[in-house]
């Protein structure tokens, strides 16, 4: 029997714990359906965030008011929002807007209790928010935890009642916002359905590859200089 040889990003898995942006796969069936990594739980009354260096879960900021994020919050593994999805964004709004040059977040509506961060779960985009935010497109996937008993039979943005949206909307406007101001300098100027959200996935991959490359290609270069 011939062993089928893994990739190399998996055979390191083994020895070392995958940075949570470049080393965990979006999964396969991107863009219908993908694995996140959740940093802030609807418990947390602090935000938190990978820190892209080591990808440690840091605390960014406390809230300013008692607002706390009504769904399971992160991003998508390899993805990056550069060229490509601002030009979707620029597209949609009429505007000149830069990417943010982080990973693409994304909200997973589940009705289960989960407590804290820094897992990985599967999900069913569904949809999303189109956030700007200083001039940057910084978009918000919003997605169904995969075979969710109340949320996993939802397959598009319209079957969210308005009530639950409104409070994904008001956090998002809001979780910016620092002690002493009056604004956070956010705005959301659509909310775009299931297509819409693949296409935002789709691109955000792509300006991945484009921004750091094919990683397995870079440790395999990097560990040839090594030999």
């Amino acid at each position: 029997m011939t062993n089928t040889p893994q990739p190399l990003w998996k055979l390191l898995g083994i020895l070392f714990k995958p940075h949570p942006w470049h080393g965990i796969s979006p999964g396969e069936q991107a863009p219908e359906k993908v694995q996140c990594f959740i940093e802030v739980v609807p418990s947390d009354t602090l935000k938190y965030e990978i820190d892209k260096v080591s990808g440690y879960l840091k605390v960014d900021r406390p809230q300013k008011y008692s607002n706390i994020c009504p769904a399971l919050y992160g991003f998508v593994p390899q993805t990056f929002c550069g060229e490509s999805v601002a030009a979707l964004s620029s597209e949609k709004t009429g505007r000149s807007l830069e990417g943010d040059c982080d990973p693409l977040d994304i909200c997973v509506l589940t009705d289960r209790p989960i407590q804290h961060g820094n897992i990985l779960v599967e999900c069913i985009p569904i949809g999303g928010l189109r956030m700007v935010d200083q001039n940057e497109a910084d978009d918000k996937i919003i997605g169904v935890l995969k075979q969710d008993a109340t949320y996993g039979s939802w397959t598009d943005i319209s079957q969210v009642p308005e009530s639950m949206l409104d409070r994904l909307r008001h956090y998002f406007l809001t979780y910016k916002q620092a002690p002493g101001s009056t604004s956070s300098g956010c705005e959301i100027t659509h909310t775009y359905g299931r297509a819409e959200a693949h296409e935002v996935i789709r691109r955000s991959l792509n300006d991945y590859h484009v921004r750091f490359g094919d990683i397995e290609q870079i440790l395999g270069a990097a560990l040839s200089v090594m030999k």
